[in-house]
This record gives structure tokens, C-alpha cells and sequence, in this order.
């Protein structure tokens, strides 16, 4: 209960009002982050049919930044989970995976609904359900699955853009996890980590049967002497005992050498891949 009302508390604090601008309908456009950048300012000059009445955060920690790549208009169709949506770039129904982010399991066909999934899928549908979205590439055009891989942006309630990937992390419902070379905004994901696991959210807070979370911050140091160095972006304890994939909550993160547990059977870097 202790861990609800704390979320309550903070999504009060970050998410704003129904019934803002429709989002702009924005083709192949470029821009560069901006710090607090004024919300005002248009970023398209087509705008589509009003957005429904659905909250999006207006904090800081997501908005008054802008797409640095190339970026298109689609309309979210579907919400698979929190990491995962459907949308119509104009060529029927596609899969895009968020960039850079991983959110606990809640349709994983082999495993149950992972600790604050259903939180994720939740606050996810509130962003972009529905919604028309800007959708930024970064290198990569798919994963391995032919899902498409982008950042998404929707727009707040007072015209900002508001950077969705960013904002699952700063509510504690996203985990960082790197694919290279798609990075563009790690930096600012690793710091909007911190800050979630710092305030205790999320992930970061006590899950049930009172043992506190173990996640990464951006390295073993975030998360203390019991976190392993060969795992970096997560919190995994040392050898021994020899720790499989199913004995950690964690999927498709960084792996250094020397692997104590092999994690990474694949040998490219990443580890519990499936």
C-alpha cells in the first residue's frame, strides 16, 4: 500500500490535464534537444483531429526536449505492454518497440506478469492510445522480430512534446537497457534512472515479499557492493551461488566480461535474450 499511494502521489504531481492540442502531424522532420524548451512554440503546421482526454506527464524530466532524428507521423492503433505499441504509418497495422527502455514482462508467452507490468501497460495506454504519435529513428530500422525501433513522442497538454520512452523511466516502469548503436539518448535515460531509483519508484521500490529491488543505475557502483561489474546496467549478485536467467528479473541487458553466471550464451553482449 505504502508503494501505491506513493505512485499516486507522484503521477498526481506529473501528470497533467484532459483536453489539450491535438498532436502535430509532422513528416520526416529533424530537431536537436532543447533545455525546457517553451511549450508553445509549434513544432508542425498540420494538425489532425483532437486527441481524446487521456493525462500525459508535463514534468520536467520529460518534456522541453525535442526529436534529434528524423521523425514521422503515425496513429497508435494498439498498447501490447509497456514497451510495445501497434501503429499506422499509412501502410497498414506495424509493431515498434521502444528504444532503449525495457518494462516488465505482462504478455511474455512462457513467463506470468512480472512485478509492475501491469503498471507500465497501464500508464503507456494513458500516453498513447489512440493518439497520434511522432515516431524519431535512430540507426537501426527493426530488432531481430521486425518490430520497428523509435523513440515516440506524443504532445502534452500544453502544446510540449512529451518523450515517451523518458517518461516510463522517470516513473520507475522502465529499466535502461543499451543496444548499440542505437544510444542517441542513454545519457539522459541513465540520469532519469537514477533520479526514479534515488525517490524509491517504481521498480526501484519495495516489490512484494518486502525484499527491496534490485535494478541497475548506470553501473555496479549505483547499486552497491553486491552488484556484480560484469552486469552494469543492472543490480545481479556475485558468483556464488551460479544464478540462471530465470533466478533474475532482468531481460536483454549489457554484459561485460568475464560473465560469471553466462548470461550471454550468445556471446554478443547481451544477455537473457529470451
Amino acid at each position: 500500500m505504502k508503494l501505491r499511494s506513493a505512485l499516486v502521489l507522484l503521477l498526481a504531481a506529473v501528470l497533467a490535464g484532459c483536453g489539450s492540442p491535438p498532436v502535430p502531424s509532422v513528416t520526416e522532420q529533424a530537431g536537436a534537444p532543447a533545455t525546457r524548451a517553451p511549450a508553445a512554440t509549434p513544432r508542425a503546421t498540420a494538425r489532425p483531429t483532437p486527441r481524446p482526454a487521456t493525462p500525459a506527464p508535463a514534468a520536467d524530466a520529460v518534456t522541453g526536449l525535442a526529436p534529434a532524428g528524423r521523425t514521422e507521423s503515425a496513429r497508435v492503433l494498439a498498447v501490447v505492454d509497456g514497451d510495445t505499441i501497434e501503429v499506422d504509418r499509412g501502410r497498414g497495422p506495424e509493431r515498434v518497440r521502444y528504444i532503449g527502455v525495457d518494462t516488465p514482462e505482462t504478455v511474455h508467452p512462457s513467463r506470468p506478469v512480472e512485478w509492475m507490468g501491469k503498471e507500465a501497460s497501464a500508464m503507456n495506454r494513458s500516453l498513447v492510445e489512440g493518439r497520434q504519435v511522432l515516431l524519431e529513428r535512430d540507426i537501426s530500422e527493426t530488432d531481430r522480430y521486425g518490430r520497428l525501433l523509435r523513440y515516440v513522442w506524443v504532445e502534452g497538454t500544453g502544446g510540449e512534446l512529451v518523450f515517451v520512452n523518458l517518461a516510463l523511466v522517470s516513473l520507475g516502469l522502465a529499466q535502461v537497457v543499451t543496444y548499440p548503436p542505437d544510444v542517441r539518448w542513454v545519457d539522459i535515460y541513465l540520469a532519469a534512472q537514477a533520479d526514479a531509483r534515488e525517490r524509491g519508484i517504481g521498480l526501484w521500490g519495495t516489490p512484494p515479499g518486502g525484499e527491496a529491488a534490485a535494478a541497475g543505475g548506470g553501473g555496479a557502483t549505483a547499486g552497491g557492493s553486491g552488484c556484480d561489474p560484469a552486469y552494469p546496467d543492472v543490480c545481479i549478485p556475485p558468483s556464488p551461488p551460479d544464478l540462471d536467467c530465470a533466478d533474475v528479473p532482468y531481460r536483454r541487458f549489457r554484459v561485460l566480461p568475464p560473465d560469471p553466471h553466462r548470461f550471454d550464451g550468445g556471446g554478443d553482449g547481451v544477455g537473457c535474450e529470451s
